[in-house]
């Protein structure tokens, strides 16, 4: 049966194994035979640049490479982690990279899909750093740090939010319901996909008088979260990563 599967909020780090032998597992047995894969943002923990050749970005790399070379053709959205991902990365992972907001055709239904940060206009402290990072300026400049400096920055910013999965998910505000009719409504679309909060759900409401839904992908730091979308409907699925082996 014909799918196309969608995840987010993987943090893939050296630190955890566990999780990135869970993402391979899930490349090699789910992901290969999909219509498509979507990776919506957060694939990292954290992103320095393409020139990180490390044994964690090679593996990843040539996952999705093996994936797209099988005939699944990956697309990935950026994060607010691992928005310093480019174009060197996604030739050697033979992915698409796309815009942060993209409405795409799933079977008939318009879809608008993102990595969701966007959506968290409470959060004014947030929204206020992402403007600042997304500053092209200023992500040419920490490019141009050497490697072993932006390694260290990298690994300062890791060690400050080493904390347990509930504490991360305190830090994310949920999305203002407002601000998510109004991005659905600008884009024409009755259906959103994102992820971002790390809290999986599919939420059906009104959107000008007409049914909407907005489903949202869980993160893995303790079981993997996919979305899979066919003709048939969607299913939210998620399993503990001692399932999976």
């Amino acid at each position: 049966m014909p799918r196309t599967l969608f995840i987010a909020d993987l943090h893939l780090s050296a630190g955890r194994p566990d999780i990135t032998a869970a993402f391979l597992r899930f490349m090699e047995k789910e992901a290969v035979h999909a219509e498509a894969l979507y990776v919506l943002g957060d694939l990292f923990e954290f992103s320095i640049g393409d020139d990180e050749q490390s044994p964690l970005n090679r593996q990843v790399a040539a996952a999705f490479r093996t994936c797209s070379e099988r005939g699944t053709p990956v697309y990935f959205i950026h994060g607010n982690r691992d928005f310093m991902v480019g174009r060197r990365f996604a030739r050697e992972a033979g992915m698409t990279l796309l815009p942060e907001r993209q409405v795409i055709e799933l079977y008939g239904e318009p879809t608008l899909i993102m990595h969701g940060d966007t959506l968290c206009t409470e959060d004014a402290g947030y929204q206020r750093y992402r403007r600042i990072t997304r500053w092209p300026w200023l992500q040419w400049l920490f490019l141009r740090l050497p490697l072993t400096l932006r390694l260290r920055i990298a690994e300062g910013i890791r060690g400050k939010s080493a904390q347990s999965k509930q504490d991360k998910m305190m830090q994310v505000m949920d999305v203002n319901q407002a601000e998510v009719e109004r991005q659905m409504a600008e884009a024409g679309v009755r259906r959103l996909i994102h992820g971002h909060t790390h809290r999986p759900a599919i939420h059906d409401f009104s959107l000008a008088g007409r049914p909407a839904r907005r489903i949202v992908l869980g993160d893995w730091y303790s079981q993997d979260s996919v979305l899979a979308v066919g003709p048939q409907g969607v299913e939210l699925q998620s399993r503990a990563f001692e399932e999976l082996s």
